[in-house]
């Protein structure tokens, strides 16, 4: 089964972008996931083919119009269609690595790009939107953060990595940040790569990858592991 992936955008020229190479690339080449895009602004109805209005009490901006972007998300996705409707929103539920791999053992996934001060309330309520953000900062769009959601989930699918245990082994898959890499020259700038880490004995390799990954995610991420521990 192909993951198929849609984006409702008001600049579909933005797609594939980056996820026409490497790896995204080479498995939209293969049919492994497909990508379609879908102009907002084609289902406007006035001769301007207006997407947005003004908000509704007062304030700055412009808002998305619930009556365009719904027509977008029924053709998008009729009824019947169980894919996840995730609304890239700086509002939204941080994306985190769990919800990613979930969404990758699906059959695909709907993406609506917003732009301007934000989307109409009744579309996000009458077209069951999960407003999901990929971090605390504001964007000119919702396209650069579809394509991080993409991305993340497409190298997940399989056949996608090379190595399964690329994806096992990463930031955020055990709740703890990566351990440290190492690869030739032994000895570079004065720096040498650790004995424990070319010592061949797997068991100490391991200890110490376990206690990297420790030290790094408590000095740099310790919510993760405050998380961790509520978790067990």
């Amino acid at each position: 089964m192909t993951f198929k992936a849609s984006v409702l955008t008001l600049y579909p020229q933005m797609f594939p972008g980056s996820l026409g190479e490497s790896l995204a690339g080479r498995a939209l080449d293969r049919g492994d996931w497909s990508l379609e895009t879908v102009q907002i602004r084609e289902f406007a109805t006035d001769k301007h083919r207006t997407v947005d209005d003004t908000p509704a009490g007062g304030g700055a901006g412009m808002v998305l119009r619930a009556d365009v972007l719904a027509k977008a998300i029924d053709h998008a996705s009729p009824a019947g269609d169980t894919r996840p409707r995730l609304l890239m929103s700086p509002r939204g539920k941080p994306l985190i690595q769990a919800r990613v791999r979930e969404l990758a053992g699906g059959e695909g996934i709907v993406l609506v790009c917003g732009r301007f001060e934000g989307v109409d309330q009744r579309v996000i309520d009458g077209r069951d939107l999960e407003e999901v953000s990929i971090g605390d900062y504001i964007l000119s769009g919702g396209e650069v953060a579809a394509t991080v959601v993409l991305d993340a989930i497409v190298r997940l699918l399989p056949g996608v990595m090379g190595n399964v245990q690329s994806g096992e082994f990463e930031s955020f898959e055990q709740g703890l940040l990566e351990h440290p890499h190492y690869t030739r020259p032994a000895e570079w700038e004065g720096r040498r790569i650790p004995e424990v880490v070319t010592s061949g004995d797997h068991a100490k390799v391991a200890r110490w990858q376990r206690e990297q990954a420790e030290l790094l995610t408590r000095q740099r991420r310790p919510d993760l592991l405050e998380s961790k521990d509520e978790a067990d």
